[in-house]
C-alpha cells in the first residue's frame, strides 16, 4: 500500500508550463499526410536496431536497467555522437538530477579519448548540460534552448512544486511523466527517460509509467560480466523483443557487432559437458554456448542449479532424461549454465541443455561442429521451433558443419546450404547422433 497525495484542483487545472497544451485541432483522417517521418541519424547501430532504425521525432522512451549497468553512460555516448557534425549537429539537452555539469563533463573526457587523451577540443559543442530537478524550470530551459532531443536522467529525481510528496512517490512519477509525454508529441521533441528498476527487476515507480511512453528498453547484464544486452520489451515504431548487445569497456559501450562469435571465443573444443544452442533475441539469431554438471549428490535431495536458465525446464529436461532416455539423475547434482551472462527464456535450448547434462555424466564430449535446436516433450519426443532457417544460417555462417533439430512434419521450407542437418524424432535418438561415444547414451550397470 502506498500513499498518494493529490494537487490541489485549482493547481493542475491552470495548465501552466505544460508543454504545449491548448493548440490541438482536430483534422480529416485524409488530410494527415502518410508519409512516414524521417527519423533522427541514430550512429550507435545495435541502438537504432532496438528502436527500430532510429529515433523518431517527438517520441517518449523509457530506459531501465539496475544501478551501475551503464544506463547514463550509453545515453550520453548517444548524446555526444548525435550532437557531434559527423552525425548532423543535433542540439541535444540531457538534464541531470543525480551528477552535476562538471561530473558528467568529466565521464564525457573519458568516453571521447581515453587512450590517447581527451582535450577540449574533442566535445561537442550542441550537447548542453543542466543539473535541475524541478520540472517546471527544466521545461522553461527546454522552451528557451528548443533541442531536438532531451534525456532525463532520472525520472524517479524529478518533482513538481504542487505535491508534497517526495521524489521518486507514484504521484510525482506519473504526473512528470505525463508532462513530459505532452511535450513531446505537441513539440516533436524526442525524450529519453531514464529509469531504476526495483529488486524485483521491473521499472520503479507506477505501472503506468510503461504505458506512457512509446517505447520501453531494459539495459541487462551480469555487473561481474563485460556483456550488456539493450532489449526493447514495447515499441510503438519497431518490433518488440529485439536485442543490442553491448560490452563496456573503458571508453564506454562498444557495441558488438557479431555477438555469436563474442560469446563462443572462449570455449574449449571437445570438452564433456558442453553444448552449443541457437537462440533468437528478436530477429537475431545467436550462438550461445551452454554448460551442463553432474556430480554425485552427497544428500539426500539432489541439487538442480541453473543459472542463466529456466529453472522450471531444467527440471523438466533432467525429469525426460532420467525416464525417458535411460540417463539416471536421481542421484546426481545438477547444474546447467549459459556461457556469457546471457538468459535464454526459450523452449528451443530444451535439446542443447539436455546434451550438455548427458555429455557430463557420461564424459562424452559432444561433436565439436554441431548444434542443437529443438524443444523437448514429456514423452521425449522433438518438436519443432519457429525461425529455423535463420538460425541454422548463423550456425553456417560461424563455421559449424552439422545440426541436430526436430524431424519436420512439412518439407515445404528449403533447408540452407553449408550445414548438415540431422533430423531425430526423439531425445535418445538426438543423444545417439550428437555424442562422440554411440554408446554413451546406454547405461551398462551405471
Amino acid at each position: 500500500m502506498v500513499e498518494e497525495q493529490l494537487a490541489p484542483a485549482s493547481s493542475t487545472a491552470s495548465g501552466k508550463n505544460r508543454g504545449y497544451a491548448g493548440q490541438s485541432k482536430p483534422v480529416r483522417l485524409d488530410e494527415i499526410g502518410g508519409d512516414a517521418e524521417e527519423r533522427l541519424n541514430t550512429p550507435i547501430s545495435e541502438f537504432a536496431r532496438v528502436l527500430g532504425g532510429g529515433v523518431v521525432p517527438g517520441s517518449i522512451i523509457l530506459v531501465g536497467g539496475d544501478p551501475g549497468i551503464g544506463k547514463s553512460t550509453l545515453l550520453l555516448q548517444l548524446a555526444m555522437e548525435m550532437s557531434s557534425v559527423a552525425y548532423g549537429s543535433h542540439t541535444i539537452l540531457y538534464v541531470s538530477g543525480e551528477e552535476s555539469e562538471r561530473q558528467i563533463k568529466m565521464r564525457a573526457l573519458r568516453l571521447v579519448r581515453p587512450e590517447n587523451g581527451s582535450s577540449q577540443t574533442d566535445l561537442p559543442k550542441n550537447l548542453l548540460l543542466v543539473t535541475e530537478t524541478n520540472l517546471d524550470v527544466i521545461l522553461d530551459h527546454i522552451h528557451e534552448v528548443r533541442p531536438e532531443m532531451v534525456i532525463i536522467d532520472s525520472i524517479q529525481t524529478v518533482t513538481l512544486p504542487e505535491f508534497s510528496s517526495s521524489a521518486g512517490s507514484v504521484s510525482q512519477v506519473r504526473e512528470s511523466a505525463a508532462r513530459l509525454r505532452e511535450l513531446a508529441k505537441t513539440s516533436g521533441i524526442s525524450v529519453f527517460i531514464i529509469g531504476h528498476v526495483t529488486k524485483e527487476g521491473v521499472i520503479a515507480g507506477p505501472r503506468v509509467l510503461e504505458h506512457i511512453v512509446d517505447t520501453v528498453l531494459y539495459l541487462e547484464g551480469d555487473r561481474y560480466q563485460s556483456y550488456r544486452l539493450l532489449r526493447s520489451v514495447k515499441n510503438r515504431f519497431g518490433a518488440t523483443s529485439e536485442v543490442g548487445v553491448f560490452e563496456m569497456r573503458d571508453r564506454g559501450m562498444v557495441e558488438v557487432i557479431n555477438p555469436s562469435e563474442a560469446f563462443l571465443a572462449e570455449r574449449l573444443v571437445n570438452t564433456p559437458g558442453s553444448a552449443i544452442a541457437v537462440t533468437m533475441e528478436g530477429t537475431r539469431p545467436l550462438l550461445v554456448e551452454i554448460q551442463g554438471l553432474t556430480t554425485r549428490s552427497n544428500f539426500g535431495n539432489p541439487r538442480r542449479t541453473a543459472n542463466g536458465l529456466d529453472i522450471n525446464r531444467l527440471l523438466l529436461n533432467t525429469a525426460v532424461l532420467t525416464r525417458r532416455a535411460g540417463i539416471n539423475l536421481t542421484e546426481q547434482d545438477v547444474f546447467a549454465n549459459v556461457v556469457g551472462g546471457l538468459t535464454i527464456e526459450e523452449p528451443a535450448a530444451d535439446l542443447a541443455m539436455s546434451v550438455a547434462i548427458a555429455s557430463s555424466l557420461r564424459d562424452m564430449p559432444v561433436k565439436a561442429d554441431l548444434v542443437l535446436i529443438g524443444e523437448i516433450g514429456l514423452s521425449g519426443e522433438l518438436r519443432w521451433v519457429s525461425q529455423m532457417i535463420p538460425r541454422l544460417r548463423e550456425a553456417s555462417k560461424l563455421g559449424f558443419k552439422s545440426a541436430v533439430i526436430p524431424r519436420r512434419t512439412s518439407h515445404a521450407e528449403t533447408l540452407p546450404e553449408g550445414i548438415k542437418v540431422l533430423e531425430a524424432r526423439s531425445l535418445q535418438e538426438a543423444l545417439r547422433l550428437s555424442l562422440i561415444d554411440q554408446d554413451a547414451v546406454h547405461p551398462k550397470g551405471k
